[in-house]
């Protein structure tokens, strides 16, 4: 199921989710847990993708912790990577960094300075 806008950090797709039945022509209404409450549980066909049913795979589903406005906070886990990148008179250092809920195939390249500024705990070493 698609979910939340587009941007670098949301979730794409979350779920899967039971389809209770078909509403109109090109809507189905699914079932949420309670944690989705706020959700309407009716979804147009585009925002929907296959899920094919095996046996012995096991999905691994983290519930998001939703805030009451159905947002969630994303916060660093892990610095995978650190590289120079040269500009034309200025070096910039950059972390590659693991969010939450995300994998490390999603990791994303962010500037050193700001890592550091904001998530201060993310660069202690014990």
């Amino acid at each position: 199921m698609r979910f939340g806008k587009k941007d670098k950090l949301s979730p794409r797709f979350i779920g899967p989710f039971e389809i209770l039945e078909r509403v109109g022509k090109l809507a189905y209404k699914v079932v949420l847990p309670p944690n989705m409450a706020g959700v309407h549980n009716v979804f147009y066909v585009q925002m929907l993708r296959k899920c094919m049913s095996n046996p012995s795979h096991v999905l691994n589903y983290e519930a998001l912790q939703l805030t009451l406005n159905l947002a969630f906070e994303e916060r660093p886990t892990q610095t995978l990577d650190r590289q120079e990148r040269s500009l034309r008179n200025k070096v910039i250092q950059m972390v590659k960094v693991k969010w939450l809920n995300h994998s490390e195939e999603e990791a994303i390249w962010e500037t050193e300075t700001e890592m550091r500024s904001r998530y201060p705990k993310l660069f202690c070493k014990f």
